[in-house]
C-alpha cells in the first residue's frame, strides 16, 4: 500500500517558510523563486486538506495546525539529516550513539575517550546530552550514561560508580577562617536542579537542622555549579571527580571533608536488550567498566 506522505521538496518549503515566517526568505534559503515556494506549499495544503498559512498584504502568519505540523516536520528532517550524515561519515567504520549526562560526559569520560579510539579505531561514538530517562525505541540511542538506579525497563544497567557529594567553593569565599558544617550552613548555597534536598541531606548527615538548606540559586548542571563557585557565587555540592582540573588548579577547593555518600543512585551504562549483543556496544561496554574500576580503585 502506497504511504500517505507528502513529496520531501514541500516538506522542505514548508520547513524553511515556517521557520523564517515567510515564503520570500525560504525562496532565498532554498535557491529557489517565490512563486516556486508559494506553489510547494499549496500543493501540501491541498494533499492535507490543511491551511498551514494564512496569507494577507503584510505575508503569511502560520495557523494553529501549521504551527504544530512545522514542529514536528522539522524534528523529521533534522533526523533524516543526522541519518544522512552519519551514513556519509561512517562508510566502513561502526558508530554508537550515546545519551550521557553532560557533566560526567565532559570531565570524566571525554578524557579517556580517545583511549578507546586507540584500542578501535573502526568504532565511531557519538555523545549527545540526555538527563532523564528516555524509551530507547523512540529515539536513534544505542545506549546511555545516565545516574539514577538500575531500573530502567526493557536495558542491561552495567555499574559504574557512586556519587559522593563534597562541600567545594572558591577558597576567597573561605578566608582564613576555620571551616566547620556552622561556618558552611551560613554561606550562600548553592542549589541542583536534580538534586533538589542534596544540602538537606548533607546537613542531617551533620546532625544538623538548616532552616534555609533549599535556599540559593538553582542550577541544573555539575558544570554550572563549579562556574557558579568558581566566581564566589556560593558553596556547592559537587563529586570531586567531576572538578579534578579546578581542584589542582586550585580555583576550587574543598571546605570540608565530609561526603554525602549516595548509595541509592549511581552512574550507569544502560544498554537497551535488543542491541545488547552489538560487537561495538560490547567493546565499548567492556572498556567502559574496566575504566571505572580503575577509578574506583585509584
Amino acid at each position: 500500500m502506497r504511504r500517505k506522505i507528502p513529496s520531501t521538496a514541500a516538506l522542505v518549503a514548508f520547513e524553511s517558510a515556517a521557520r523564517h515566517q515567510s515564503f520570500t526568505k525560504a525562496a532565498d534559503e532554498l535557491n529557489l523563486t517565490q512563486s516556486a515556494i508559494c506553489r510547494q506549499i499549496g500543493g501540501l495544503e491541498s494533499f492535507l486538506n490543511v491551511e498551514l498559512f494564512r496569507r494577507s498584504r503584510r505575508g503569511v502568519v502560520l495557523t494553529e495546525a501549521g504551527v504544530a505540523y512545522s514542529r514536528k516536520v522539522s524534528a523529521q528532517l533534522d533526523a533524516v539529516e543526522r541519518d544522512t550524515l552519519a551514513l556519509m561519515g561512517n562508510q566502513g567504520t561502526t558508530s554508537i550513539e550515546l545519551a550521557v549526562v553532560p557533566t560526567f560526559g565532559t570531565q570524566w569520560l571525554l578524557p579517556r575517550l580517545r583511549a578507546f579510539q586507540q584500542l578501535h579505531p573502526e568504532v565511531t561514538v557519538h555523545l549527545t546530552n540526555r538527563t532523564r530517562p528516555f524509551l530507547f525505541a523512540d529515539t536513534h540511542f544505542d545506549a546511555a550514561i545516565y545516574f539514577g538506579d538500575a531500573e530502567w525497563s526493557g536495558t542491561e544497567a552495567h555499574f559504574l560508580m557512586h556519587e559522593h557529594l563534597l562541600p567545594v567553593c572558591s577558597p576567597a569565599l573561605l578566608g582564613d577562617t576555620p571551616v566547620d558544617a556552622e561556618r558552611i550552613a551560613n554561606l550562600p548555597l548553592l542549589q541542583q536542579t536534580t538534586r533538589p534536598y542534596a544540602w538537606r541531606q548533607w546537613f542531617a548527615a551533620q546532625g544538623m537542622n538548616v532552616a534555609r538548606d533549599m535556599t540559593g540559586p538553582r542550577l541544573e548542571l555539575f558544570s554550572m555549579l563549579a562556574q557558579a563557585a568558581q566566581h564566589e557565587m556560593g558553596i556547592a555540592l559537587i563529586p570531586p571527580f567531576l572538578i579534578q582540573r579546578e581542584l589542582e588548579e586550585g580555583s576550587l577547593v574543598i571546605a570540608l571533608d565530609r561526603a554525602l555518600p549516595n548509595n541509592d543512585r549511581a552512574y550507569y551504562l544502560m544498554v537497551p536488550e535488543r542491541k545488547a549483543e552489538s560487537a561495538a556496544l560490547k567493546a565499548f561496554r567492556d572498556w567502559l567498566l574496566e575504566q571505572a574500576d580503575a577509578y574506583r580503585g585509584a
